[in-house]
């Protein structure tokens, strides 16, 4: 098959030379000083890419496209679906803005490998601060907007940041998030002494910068009054082992876990995903609909879209509610999206307000090539019911923030692949894939066990957490020796798709069968009135664990309670058999999640097995674990 060829060619090279073919991905950025080597093993298993080579990410991302006379291209596209307002930036606009903020940054001392803690919403300020601290070679930390101040606190200890730069604060469809006082207080509480706080100030809010300087020893300065007096700064050349940034993992409780990305191979790995993976380049552009504060924000917002010279957008808004269930065709219509990359959840918030698929039909969608899905396994009816009502090809893709790029997804600038629903298709090049036991040693095709990867982890990956690279050692690298753990269940089948049943800890026993409770969703969510659903195992004294579901509806749908239990017992039952023990089902107003869109499965489970438990700060809205609670302690009703 022609088209697999290409893909089989690139996978083969990329594993029997990763050394070479990794040297000539380097040429898709521009260098200082070009590197020799490709990859330093000496302090294996802590591999280190390009390390004689030097560049500016910053650079990358913006000089060079108006060096080479593209200036006047659109590079960031802000939508403000909360606001109605709507900013394009060139290039050569969004370079002047990053200029000037660099300068900002070094007035106020900051230097290259000095951290930046970055508390921004949605708003173009976020992408310019996070460019303007990698301008001078500095290590920015992105905190989720409106994350509580004690979450605040830790990373402000763990990461010891000269500045912080935040704004007044984030616009939600039905509130307004105050920042300032949180700043204040995570500043009170924290013990590291920050210098500075530049504050973006937005109307509406009921707290300025005047009302907390001094808050925390430190000098709370205005976004504006310091970039009208700011010199512009250039591109500062540092290693390309320097950190680019830290990002902490989403659930992260007690010691935050600071994912640590490199400056060099991060830039290698983003040209080379948006150019191989996603097919998008220079007056395309792509529509990352998450958030700066996480890895996909970070990664396909931000600086892969401007490296590879393409437009990207910037979306301030929900998938429904802002104002209706077409708010995401609006926005790609409106903005001649090519590629749309979102969530499983969002996928699944829409098709739950709009089954019919009514909204597309009402906006030119006619640039729109692709639709990527990332975050959560995506499941096959949300996929089939996307690509119906878009008419494109829709397609799971996996990774981590750890990874920061695609560890598994279907390569549409290298081949389009058949799409197998449930399954994120193959390994991307660079990326060795395998299934292992518990003792370490590979399990034949079909059979579920620990997805690893095989070391040296490609470009672009985790160099270490911050502070700690014993802490990287036990928690990924010493599980299975010479593999990167996941942390994931799953199995390759006998072409090589990879099939993500759920983390580890996913898998229960029942009557001393492993099962996969992502499989049990998938036979779940494949009912026509289930919009989405979560399936936990929970203690039983008989069967170890017996499966719960609980499921939310979608809208419209008009169910008898005891007809869908028994609809959808007897869908796990053909799928997975008698074995599963499947009884259990609840139907919910909505599922608790984190902000990135992961449903809460081991609290949920913590909670009906009545262990304690702590609800992770990246919470969504914690009013929906609270509604749930009773429903899922033990004897709470459960069907």
């Amino acid at each position: 098959m022609a088209e697999r060829d290409t893909y089989a060619r690139t996978y083969a090279r990329s594993t029997a030379d990763p050394e070479g073919f990794w040297l000539e991905a380097a040429s898709m950025v521009d260098w200082d000083v070009p590197p020799a080597l490709a990859l330093e093993s000496s302090a294996a298993p802590l591999y280190a890419w390009f390390p004689d080579g030097r560049l500016n990410t910053s650079y990358n991302a913006l000089d060079r496209h108006v060096a080479a006379g593209r200036g006047d291209a659109d590079a960031l596209i802000y939508d403000s679906a909360m606001l109605g307002v709507q900013r394009t930036y060139s290039y050569r606009e969004l370079l002047a803005e990053v200029e000037t903020f660099a300068g900002v940054l070094r007035g106020l001392g900051v230097e290259a490998g000095d951290r930046v803690i970055i508390y921004l919403p949605m708003i173009p300020e976020a992408v310019i601060a996070m460019l303007a601290t990698a301008r001078l070679g500095a290590v920015h930390s992105v905190v989720f907007g409106g994350f509580a101040p004690r979450e605040l606190a830790a990373r402000i200890d763990d990461a010891g940041p000269k500045v912080i730069v935040t704004a007044s604060g984030g616009v939600e469809p039905k509130r307004r998030v105050e920042y300032l006082p949180a700043v204040a207080e995570a500043l009170e509480t924290a013990g590291h002494r920050v210098d500075a706080v530049v504050v973006a100030e937005r109307k509406g809010f009921s707290s300025s910068r005047a009302d907390f300087n001094g808050a925390g020893g430190a000098s709370w300065q205005d976004w504006a009054e310091l970039a009208a007096a700011a010199e512009p700064a250039g591109p500062v050349s540092v290693a390309a082992g320097d950190p680019l940034y830290i990002l902490y993992t989403s659930g992260t409780t007690g010691s935050p876990k600071g994912v640590v990305r490199d400056n060099g191979s991060h830039a290698v790995a983003m040209a080379w995903s948006m150019s191989n993976i996603y097919g998008v380049g220079p007056g395309q552009v792509m529509w990352t609909a998450s958030d700066v504060g996480w890895v996909v924000g970070h990664s396909y917002i931000v600086y892969a879209p401007l490296i590879a010279g393409a437009a990207t957008v910037l979306y301030e808004g929900k998938p429904v509610g802002t104002p209706d269930a077409g708010a995401f065709w609006r926005v790609a219509a409106e903005h001649g999206v090519d590629v749309l990359f979102t969530a499983p959840t969002a996928l699944r918030a829409i098709r739950k307000a709009d089954p019919d698929a009514v909204e597309p039909g009402r906006y030119d969608l006619s640039r729109l090539r692709h639709l990527f899905s990332a975050g959560e396994r995506l499941d096959p009816a949300t996929l089939e019911w996307a690509g119906a009502a878009l008419d494109v090809p829709v397609f799971d893709h996996w990774w981590q923030t750890e990874t920061g790029w695609a560890i598994c997804a279907n390569p549409v600038g290298l081949d389009e692949l058949p799409v197998k629903p449930g399954s994120p298709t193959v390994p991307v090049p660079g990326f060795t894939v395998r299934i292992l036991d518990g003792a370490g040693a590979e399990v034949p095709p079909g059979m579920e066990g620990n997805i690893a990867l095989r070391l040296p982890l490609p470009p672009g990956t985790l160099r270490t957490l911050w502070g700690s690279d014993e802490r990287y050692r036990n928690a990924y690298l010493e599980v299975f020796e010479g593999y990167y753990a996941t942390g994931d269940s799953g199995y390759l089948d006998e072409d090589g798709y990879l099939y993500v049943m759920g983390r580890t800890d996913d898998v229960i026993n029942v009557s001393g069968h492993r099962l996969s409770t992502g499989a049990m969703e998938e036979a779940v969510g494949s009912h026509p009135a289930v919009a989405e659903c979560a399936v936990i195992g929970v203690a039983d004294p008989l069967k170890g664990q017996r499966p719960c579901a609980y499921v939310v509806l979608k809208s419209g749908a008009e169910t008898d309670a005891a007809q869908l239990q028994r609809e959808l017992v007897e869908r796990v039952r053909s799928r997975i058999g008698a074995v599963a023990d499947f009884k259990d089902v609840q139907v919910v107003d909505a599922l608790p999640k984190t902000r990135s869109g992961k449903v809460l499965r081991k609290t949920m489970r913590q909670i009906a097995d009545g262990v304690p438990h702590t609800v992770p700060s990246t919470i969504e809205d914690p009013a929906v674990i609270e509604a749930l609670t009773p429903l899922l302690r033990p004897g709470g009703s459960r069907g």
